[in-house]
């Protein structure tokens, strides 16, 4: 996929900017690139689409109308594909018909058929994504966790088989990064199985069109996870989340069996989430989670009891503390807790701080590059096969005595300690001291050499 192609339908996209809704813009444009993508590959791809529901059907005849012909197509085209019942929008009638008009022609003249078809839509789809949350600020991270941070979930939990579950999916990324994964190391598409919900309908709809477009067949479903577990009895292989951070207004039955290590208080859904996903857990199961950093240290009684009965159980493998800056959606710090039902390593808990890592974009925004996300990775890994070395300021591994000594506060930066200091170039202190020690004791010596050879000099002189 271009650049240049992504470009032009971003622009294109913004022939309807400002005669509709800004809520449902992206509705608006996704549903269309979707659209012409199906219409394409009718014939060979994986979506029927019946005579009168083609790209074509709906570019010709009135152009006062074409939001009828736009609805009617998407309307047939969730009738004969099952997987796609109720998902496509149905929203086109009633907007600017000449703008819509002008951005039919515009897709139109994109071709998302041929032998690349599924990845080019992906990546157009996975771009179109990432405008709209950086668009939308704070309410894009609704449905939009950063690339680069689902990247890390991924790397270090590695689903290469099973069923992958996400409570809050919201667009799907992350089950469209686990899918990669797959790919990249020579598996299958069906080595997965995804299960996910999401309370949002728009959401929702986002992501099962995002699935759709990258042929992941995935059973994802509209509900709110605290008041209806929508897959009850999933024992997830895999569970990958970026819950809703510090959620106070939340559906809280403090009798549901999920609280096995303790009421979450009414206040904030954090220990709900990891709870909730806890419970979700096969019995060799892993969970990745972004958290809000208030949850490795809160003082609140409630919070303080959970997280102490997590880590006495021995259930938390990982902590790392992320940098800032790399969600456009909250400045909250944010930091990553790793479950692990299956640990090779008992009794302790690996440490790592990130939170000097990644690099600025532009103003506002960093990411993890693909380096950064690698050594994170491996030093998971390494710790995980018992041939793991501390790093001052970077990791540590702590047993549970230490972590109880420290009340069952899991901040990174407590445990991994100062970094070795460097000098301006670089160079760690102690081997530039070593190393200059070595210099001056060689140049000592040889001051004393020519001192010897000076004086025997003056000798055959005076003599």
């Amino acid at each position: 996929m271009t650049a240049e192609l992504t470009e032009v339908l971003w622009k294109a996209a913004g022939k309807l900017r400002g005669s509709v809704d800004a809520a449902q813009y992206k509705d608006f444009v996704l549903g269309l690139v979707f659209l012409k993508y199906v219409s394409d590959s009718a014939g060979s791809g994986a979506f029927r689409v019946p005579d009168g529901a083609r790209w074509a059907d709906i570019a010709a005849g009135d152009p006062d109308t074409v939001g009828v012909r736009v609805d009617a197509a998407m309307d047939t085209v969730m009738r004969a594909n099952p997987s796609l019942d109720g998902v496509l929008p149905l929203i086109f009638r009633d907007v600017d018909q000449r703008r819509l008009g002008e951005l039919v022609a515009l897709i139109g003249a994109a071709r998302f058929g041929g032998r690349r078809a599924r990845d080019v839509l992906g990546e157009v789809y996975e771009y179109f994504l990432e405008k709209f949350a950086r668009a939308e600020g704070k309410r894009g991270g609704e449905f939009y966790t950063p690339p680069s941070v689902v990247k890390l979930l991924v790397e270090i939990l590695r689903p290469f088989k099973g069923r992958v579950y996400d409570p809050c999916c919201g667009s799907g990324g992350m089950f469209v990064q686990a899918e990669k994964f797959v790919r990249s190391h020579r598996g299958r598409l069906d080595d997965i199985a995804v299960h996910g919900q999401e309370a949002n309908e728009r959401t929702w709809r986002l992501a099962r069109m995002n699935l759709a477009v990258h042929e992941i067949a995935g059973d994802i479903r509209r509900a709110d996870a605290f008041h209806a577990d929508a897959h009850p009895g999933l024992e997830a292989d895999f569970v990958l989340a970026n819950p809703p951070f510090n959620m106070s207004d939340w559906y809280r039955d403090p009798a549901d069996p999920r609280w096995s290590f303790g009421v979450p208080p009414a206040g904030n859904a954090n220990f709900a989430w990891m709870q909730h996903i806890v419970a979700k857990l096969g019995p060799r199961g892993a969970a990745g989670v972004v958290m809000a950093n208030g949850s490795m240290s809160s003082r609140q009684s409630a919070e303080r009891r959970i997280r102490a009965a997590m880590v006495d159980a021995d259930l938390v493998s990982c902590v790392v503390a992320l940098p800032g800056q790399l969600f456009r959606s909250t400045q909250i710090p944010a930091c990553l807790w790793f479950f692990d039902r299956d640990k090779r390593v008992r009794d302790e808990i690996l440490f790592v701080d990130a939170r000097g890592m990644g690099t600025m974009v532009d103003r506002t925004e960093r990411v993890l590059t693909d380096p950064d996300i690698g050594r994170i990775a491996d030093a998971y890994h390494s710790w995980r096969d018992r041939s793991h070395s501390d790093v001052p300021g970077f990791c540590h591994s702590a047993g549970l005595d230490e972590i109880r000594a420290n009340d069952h506060v899991l901040t990174p930066g407590r445990y991994v300690g100062a970094a070795a200091p460097r000098t301006p170039d670089g160079e760690p202190v102690a081997d530039r001291i070593e190393r200059l020690t070595k210099e001056l004791f060689a140049q000592l010596d040889e001051s004393e050499r020519l001192d010897h050879v000076v004086r025997d000099e003056l000798r055959r002189l005076d003599e």
